[in-house]
C-alpha cells in the first residue's frame, strides 16, 4: 500500500527526463461530500457521490449484498482464466508481463490496469471480465512481481522506470494511448503517467490512492495519516529478512497473501508471490517514498500540472492506510470532470471488496465518456 506519489518528469513529456517533486496542497475544512472539478472552459462540471448515493444505488447491488461477484462469477472466472492471453513488453531490457482479455480488434479501445502492493495482475479479474465486452483489457505485473522481470538495483524501481513500463506496454500493443487504471502503487504510477505523458491517457481511473497534493498535505498535517503510514518507514529502513518487517510478521508469500479473502484466489496469490521479488516490492518504497526529514513545503513553483483528461476515483472508506481526507480538493487539480465514488464498508482493496460496484461503475462511466 502506498500513501503518495512524488515524481514529475521534464516538460518534454519524456520518461527519460526526471525531476523529483513533492507537492503540498492547501488544507480543506470539508471531508468527502461534494466532489467537483472544472472542465476545460471553466464551467462547473461535477458528479455527486456521497457514499455512493441514489442513482447508482438503484442500478447496482449494494455493498452489503455484493461485496464481490456472486458464485456464478466465481465459476465464470475459473473458465475465463483459461482464455486470457499473456505477453511481454520490453522497457530498456526489463520485460513486463501482461495478461490480456476482451476484444481482439486492434481498433478496440484499450484499458491498461496497474496493481499495487502486495498484488499482481489477477487483482483485476472481475473488472477485466466486465469490461471485456467493449474493450481490449490488459493488466500488467509491475516489475518485481510474478512473471515480470525483477531487477536487483534500487534505482530500477524509481518512478521514471515504473511509468516507462506502462508506456512500453501501450506501445507494444501498437497503441498511442489507453484508459489507464491504477490501485495503490499502481495508482501512484497511473497519476504520474497522466502528469507526464497526458497524451497517452484517454481517461484516468484511480482506486484508493488520493492525488499527490492531497496525500502529501495529509502526511504533513494529519496525525492519523502519519500513523497509518508508519509501516512504510519500516519498509524503508528494514530488510526482507527482518522477522517483523511485514506488519509484525516475516515477509513470506503466505503472509503477503493474508489480505486475500477469496478462497479460490488465495492459492493463485501465494504462487504469484513465490515467483516475486520481496526486495523488489520493498524497493518501490525505498526508491520513491519521501524522506520524513525532507523540508516542507516545496517552492511554490514546484507544482504538478492540471490534468486535462476525465478522472474517475474510487475510495473504500474502511481503508486503514490512506485517510479519506486526502480526497479533499481533488477537483481543484483537474481541468476536466471528476467523478468520485466513496464506498462504505469497503477497504483498501476496493476493486475486490466492492467488486460489483467498481466493475459496473467503470463500465458505466467509460460508456458516458464516449457519448
Amino acid at each position: 500500500m502506498v500513501p503518495f506519489t512524488l515524481e514529475r518528469f521534464g516538460g518534454d513529456q519524456s520518461v527519460n527526463a526526471l525531476n523529483l517533486r513533492l507537492q503540498h496542497g492547501q488544507h480543506c475544512a470539508q471531508n468527502h461530500c461534494i466532489r467537483a472539478s472544472r472542465d476545460r472552459i471553466g464551467r462547473s462540471a461535477f458528479t455527486l457521490f456521497a457514499g455512493f448515493t441514489t442513482l447508482l444505488l438503484a442500478l447496482l447491488p449494494s455493498v452489503q449484498a455484493s461485496t464481490r461477484m456472486d458464485d456464478a462469477m466465481v465459476t465464470t472466472t475459473k473458465n475465463w482464466i483459461d482464455t486470457v492471453e499473456h505477453g511481454y513488453a520490453d522497457n530498456n531490457g526489463v520485460k513486463i508481463h501482461f495478461a490480456k482479455s476482451g476484444l481482439t480488434d486492434e481498433q478496440a479501445p484499450l484499458v491498461v490496469m496497474i496493481h499495487g502492493f502486495p498484488d499482481y495482475w489477477y487483482s483485476w479479474r472481475d473488472q477485466m471480465q466486465v469490461l471485456g465486452d467493449d474493450y481490449a483489457v490488459v493488466a500488467i505485473d509491475q516489475r518485481g512481481y510474478n512473471l515480470s522481470d525483477q531487477p536487483e538495483a534500487l534505482a530500477a524501481y524509481s518512478m521514471v522506470n515504473l511509468v516507462g513500463d506502462v508506456a512500453a506496454v501501450i506501445r507494444h500493443l501498437g497503441r498511442s494511448s489507453a484508459v489507464v487504471v491504477g490501485h495503490d502503487w499502481g495508482g501512484a504510477v497511473a497519476w504520474q503517467v497522466a502528469f507526464n505523458l497526458p497524451q497517452m491517457v484517454d481517461q484516468l481511473i484511480i482506486l484508493n490512492l488520493p492525488h499527490p497534493n492531497g496525500i502529501n498535505r495529509e502526511l504533513a498535517s494529519n496525525a492519523e495519516q502519519q500513523q497509518n503510514s508508519s509501516y512504510a518507514r519500516t519498509f524503508i529502513a528494514g530488510d526482507v529478512n527482518d522477522p517483523d518487517i511485514l506488519f509484525g510478521q516475516p515477509m513470506t508469500a503466505a503472509n503477503l497473501a493474508g489480505w486475500v479473502s477469496d478462497a479460490d484466489a488465495k492459492p493463485h496469490y501465494i504462487a504469484a508471490f513465490e515467483r516475486s521479488s520481496f526486495s523488489g516490492m520493498l524497493n518501490f518504497y525505498k526508491a520513491n517514498y519521501p524522506d520524513p526529514e525532507r523540508p516542507r513545503p516545496m517552492d511554490a513553483n514546484d507544482t504538478l500540472p492540471q490534468l486535462p483528461m476525465p478522472v474517475l476515483m474510487f475510495h473504500g472508506l474502511e481503508d486503514t492506510a490512506l485517510h479519506s481526507d486526502g480526497l479533499n480538493n481533488t477537483w481543484d487539480w483537474i481541468d476536466n470532470t471528476l467523478t468520485l465514488v466513496t464506498v462504505p464498508g469497503a477497504g483498501h482493496f476496493v476493486q475486490q471488496d466492492a467488486s460489483a460496484i467498481v466493475s459496473s461503475t467503470m463500465r458505466w462511466w467509460l460508456a458516458m465518456q464516449n457519448q
